[in-house]
């Protein structure tokens, strides 16, 4: 079963209860997956739940399944989220969509001060909807039992209000120590900050650093906005025994 398949938002997996895919997902699974009754595929809820079901009723609009084994995943702890500048192009997409394969837990869009890419007006909710919708085909892809949420934008000065319970990490290329030597503190929560293709703005730097943000370096090279978080994510699986 290479292909993960998830039942709508607020749907439960639970032995003995028929699940369902719906609209896109029944689409998928029926014209593109071939899936016919009888065979299994692998269903999840998106909130930590798998499970190995059996079509019983397969449709280009609907697919019933009969559950057979589910299993349950805890949420890692800490948590790491990312949180993206917005960057022209497809840099932060492609950033989102990798770091949802290596297994980050939440992503907040940042709008930075040097953010070429700006969303305003309808930009806002079309921008965190286009990001969900890439982290979710990122977590089918990788067979993840939680799909990352995608928080509304945030402003710097937003970010810095997190501080208190969440350890912020802020990568610069000119920081003094490496992520690589970085000791997870204790807490609940560790956020990955990727600034835009300019960099952040001192007063920014400054406003995070007062917050009680760590600035550390992946290497020394200088990494694009697309593939900083994505070094980081993995330094950090590591350092935190996720893999």
């Amino acid at each position: 079963m290479a292909h993960l398949y998830y039942v709508p938002s607020g749907d439960s997996l639970e032995a003995g209860v028929p699940a369902r895919l719906l609209d896109e997902e029944a689409r998928h699974a029926a014209t593109v997956g071939r899936l016919g009754v009888g065979e299994d595929i692998l269903v999840g809820d998106g909130v930590g739940t798998l499970a190995t079901a059996r079509a019983t009723s397969v449709g280009p609009k609907e697919v019933v399944l009969e559950l057979l084994e589910t299993t349950v995943h805890a949420r890692p702890q800490p948590e790491v989220w990312l949180v993206q500048a917005l960057a022209k192009g497809d840099r932060d997409e492609l950033a989102i969509q990798t770091c949802t394969e290596l297994g980050v837990d939440r992503i907040i869009p940042w709008q930075a001060a040097r953010s070429v890419s700006v969303w305003k007006g309808d930009k806002v909710a079309k921008g965190v909807a286009r990001w969900q919708k890439i982290a979710t085909e990122a977590s089918k892809q990788s067979l993840r039992p939680w799909i990352p949420t995608v928080d509304p934008v945030m402003t710097t000065k937003e970010i810095a209000g997190l501080g208190g319970d969440h350890q912020l990490l802020l990568l610069e290329p000119g920081a003094r120590d490496a992520l690589s030597a970085y000791i997870p503190a204790r807490t609940p929560y560790v956020l990955v900050m990727v600034g835009p293709e300019g960099g952040i703005e001192p007063s920014e730097k400054e406003l995070l650093m007062s917050s009680g943000a760590l600035d550390l370096r992946l290497g020394s090279t200088v990494l694009r906005t697309s593939s900083a978080g994505p070094a980081a994510l993995a330094l950090l699986n590591s350092s935190m025994g996720r893999w």
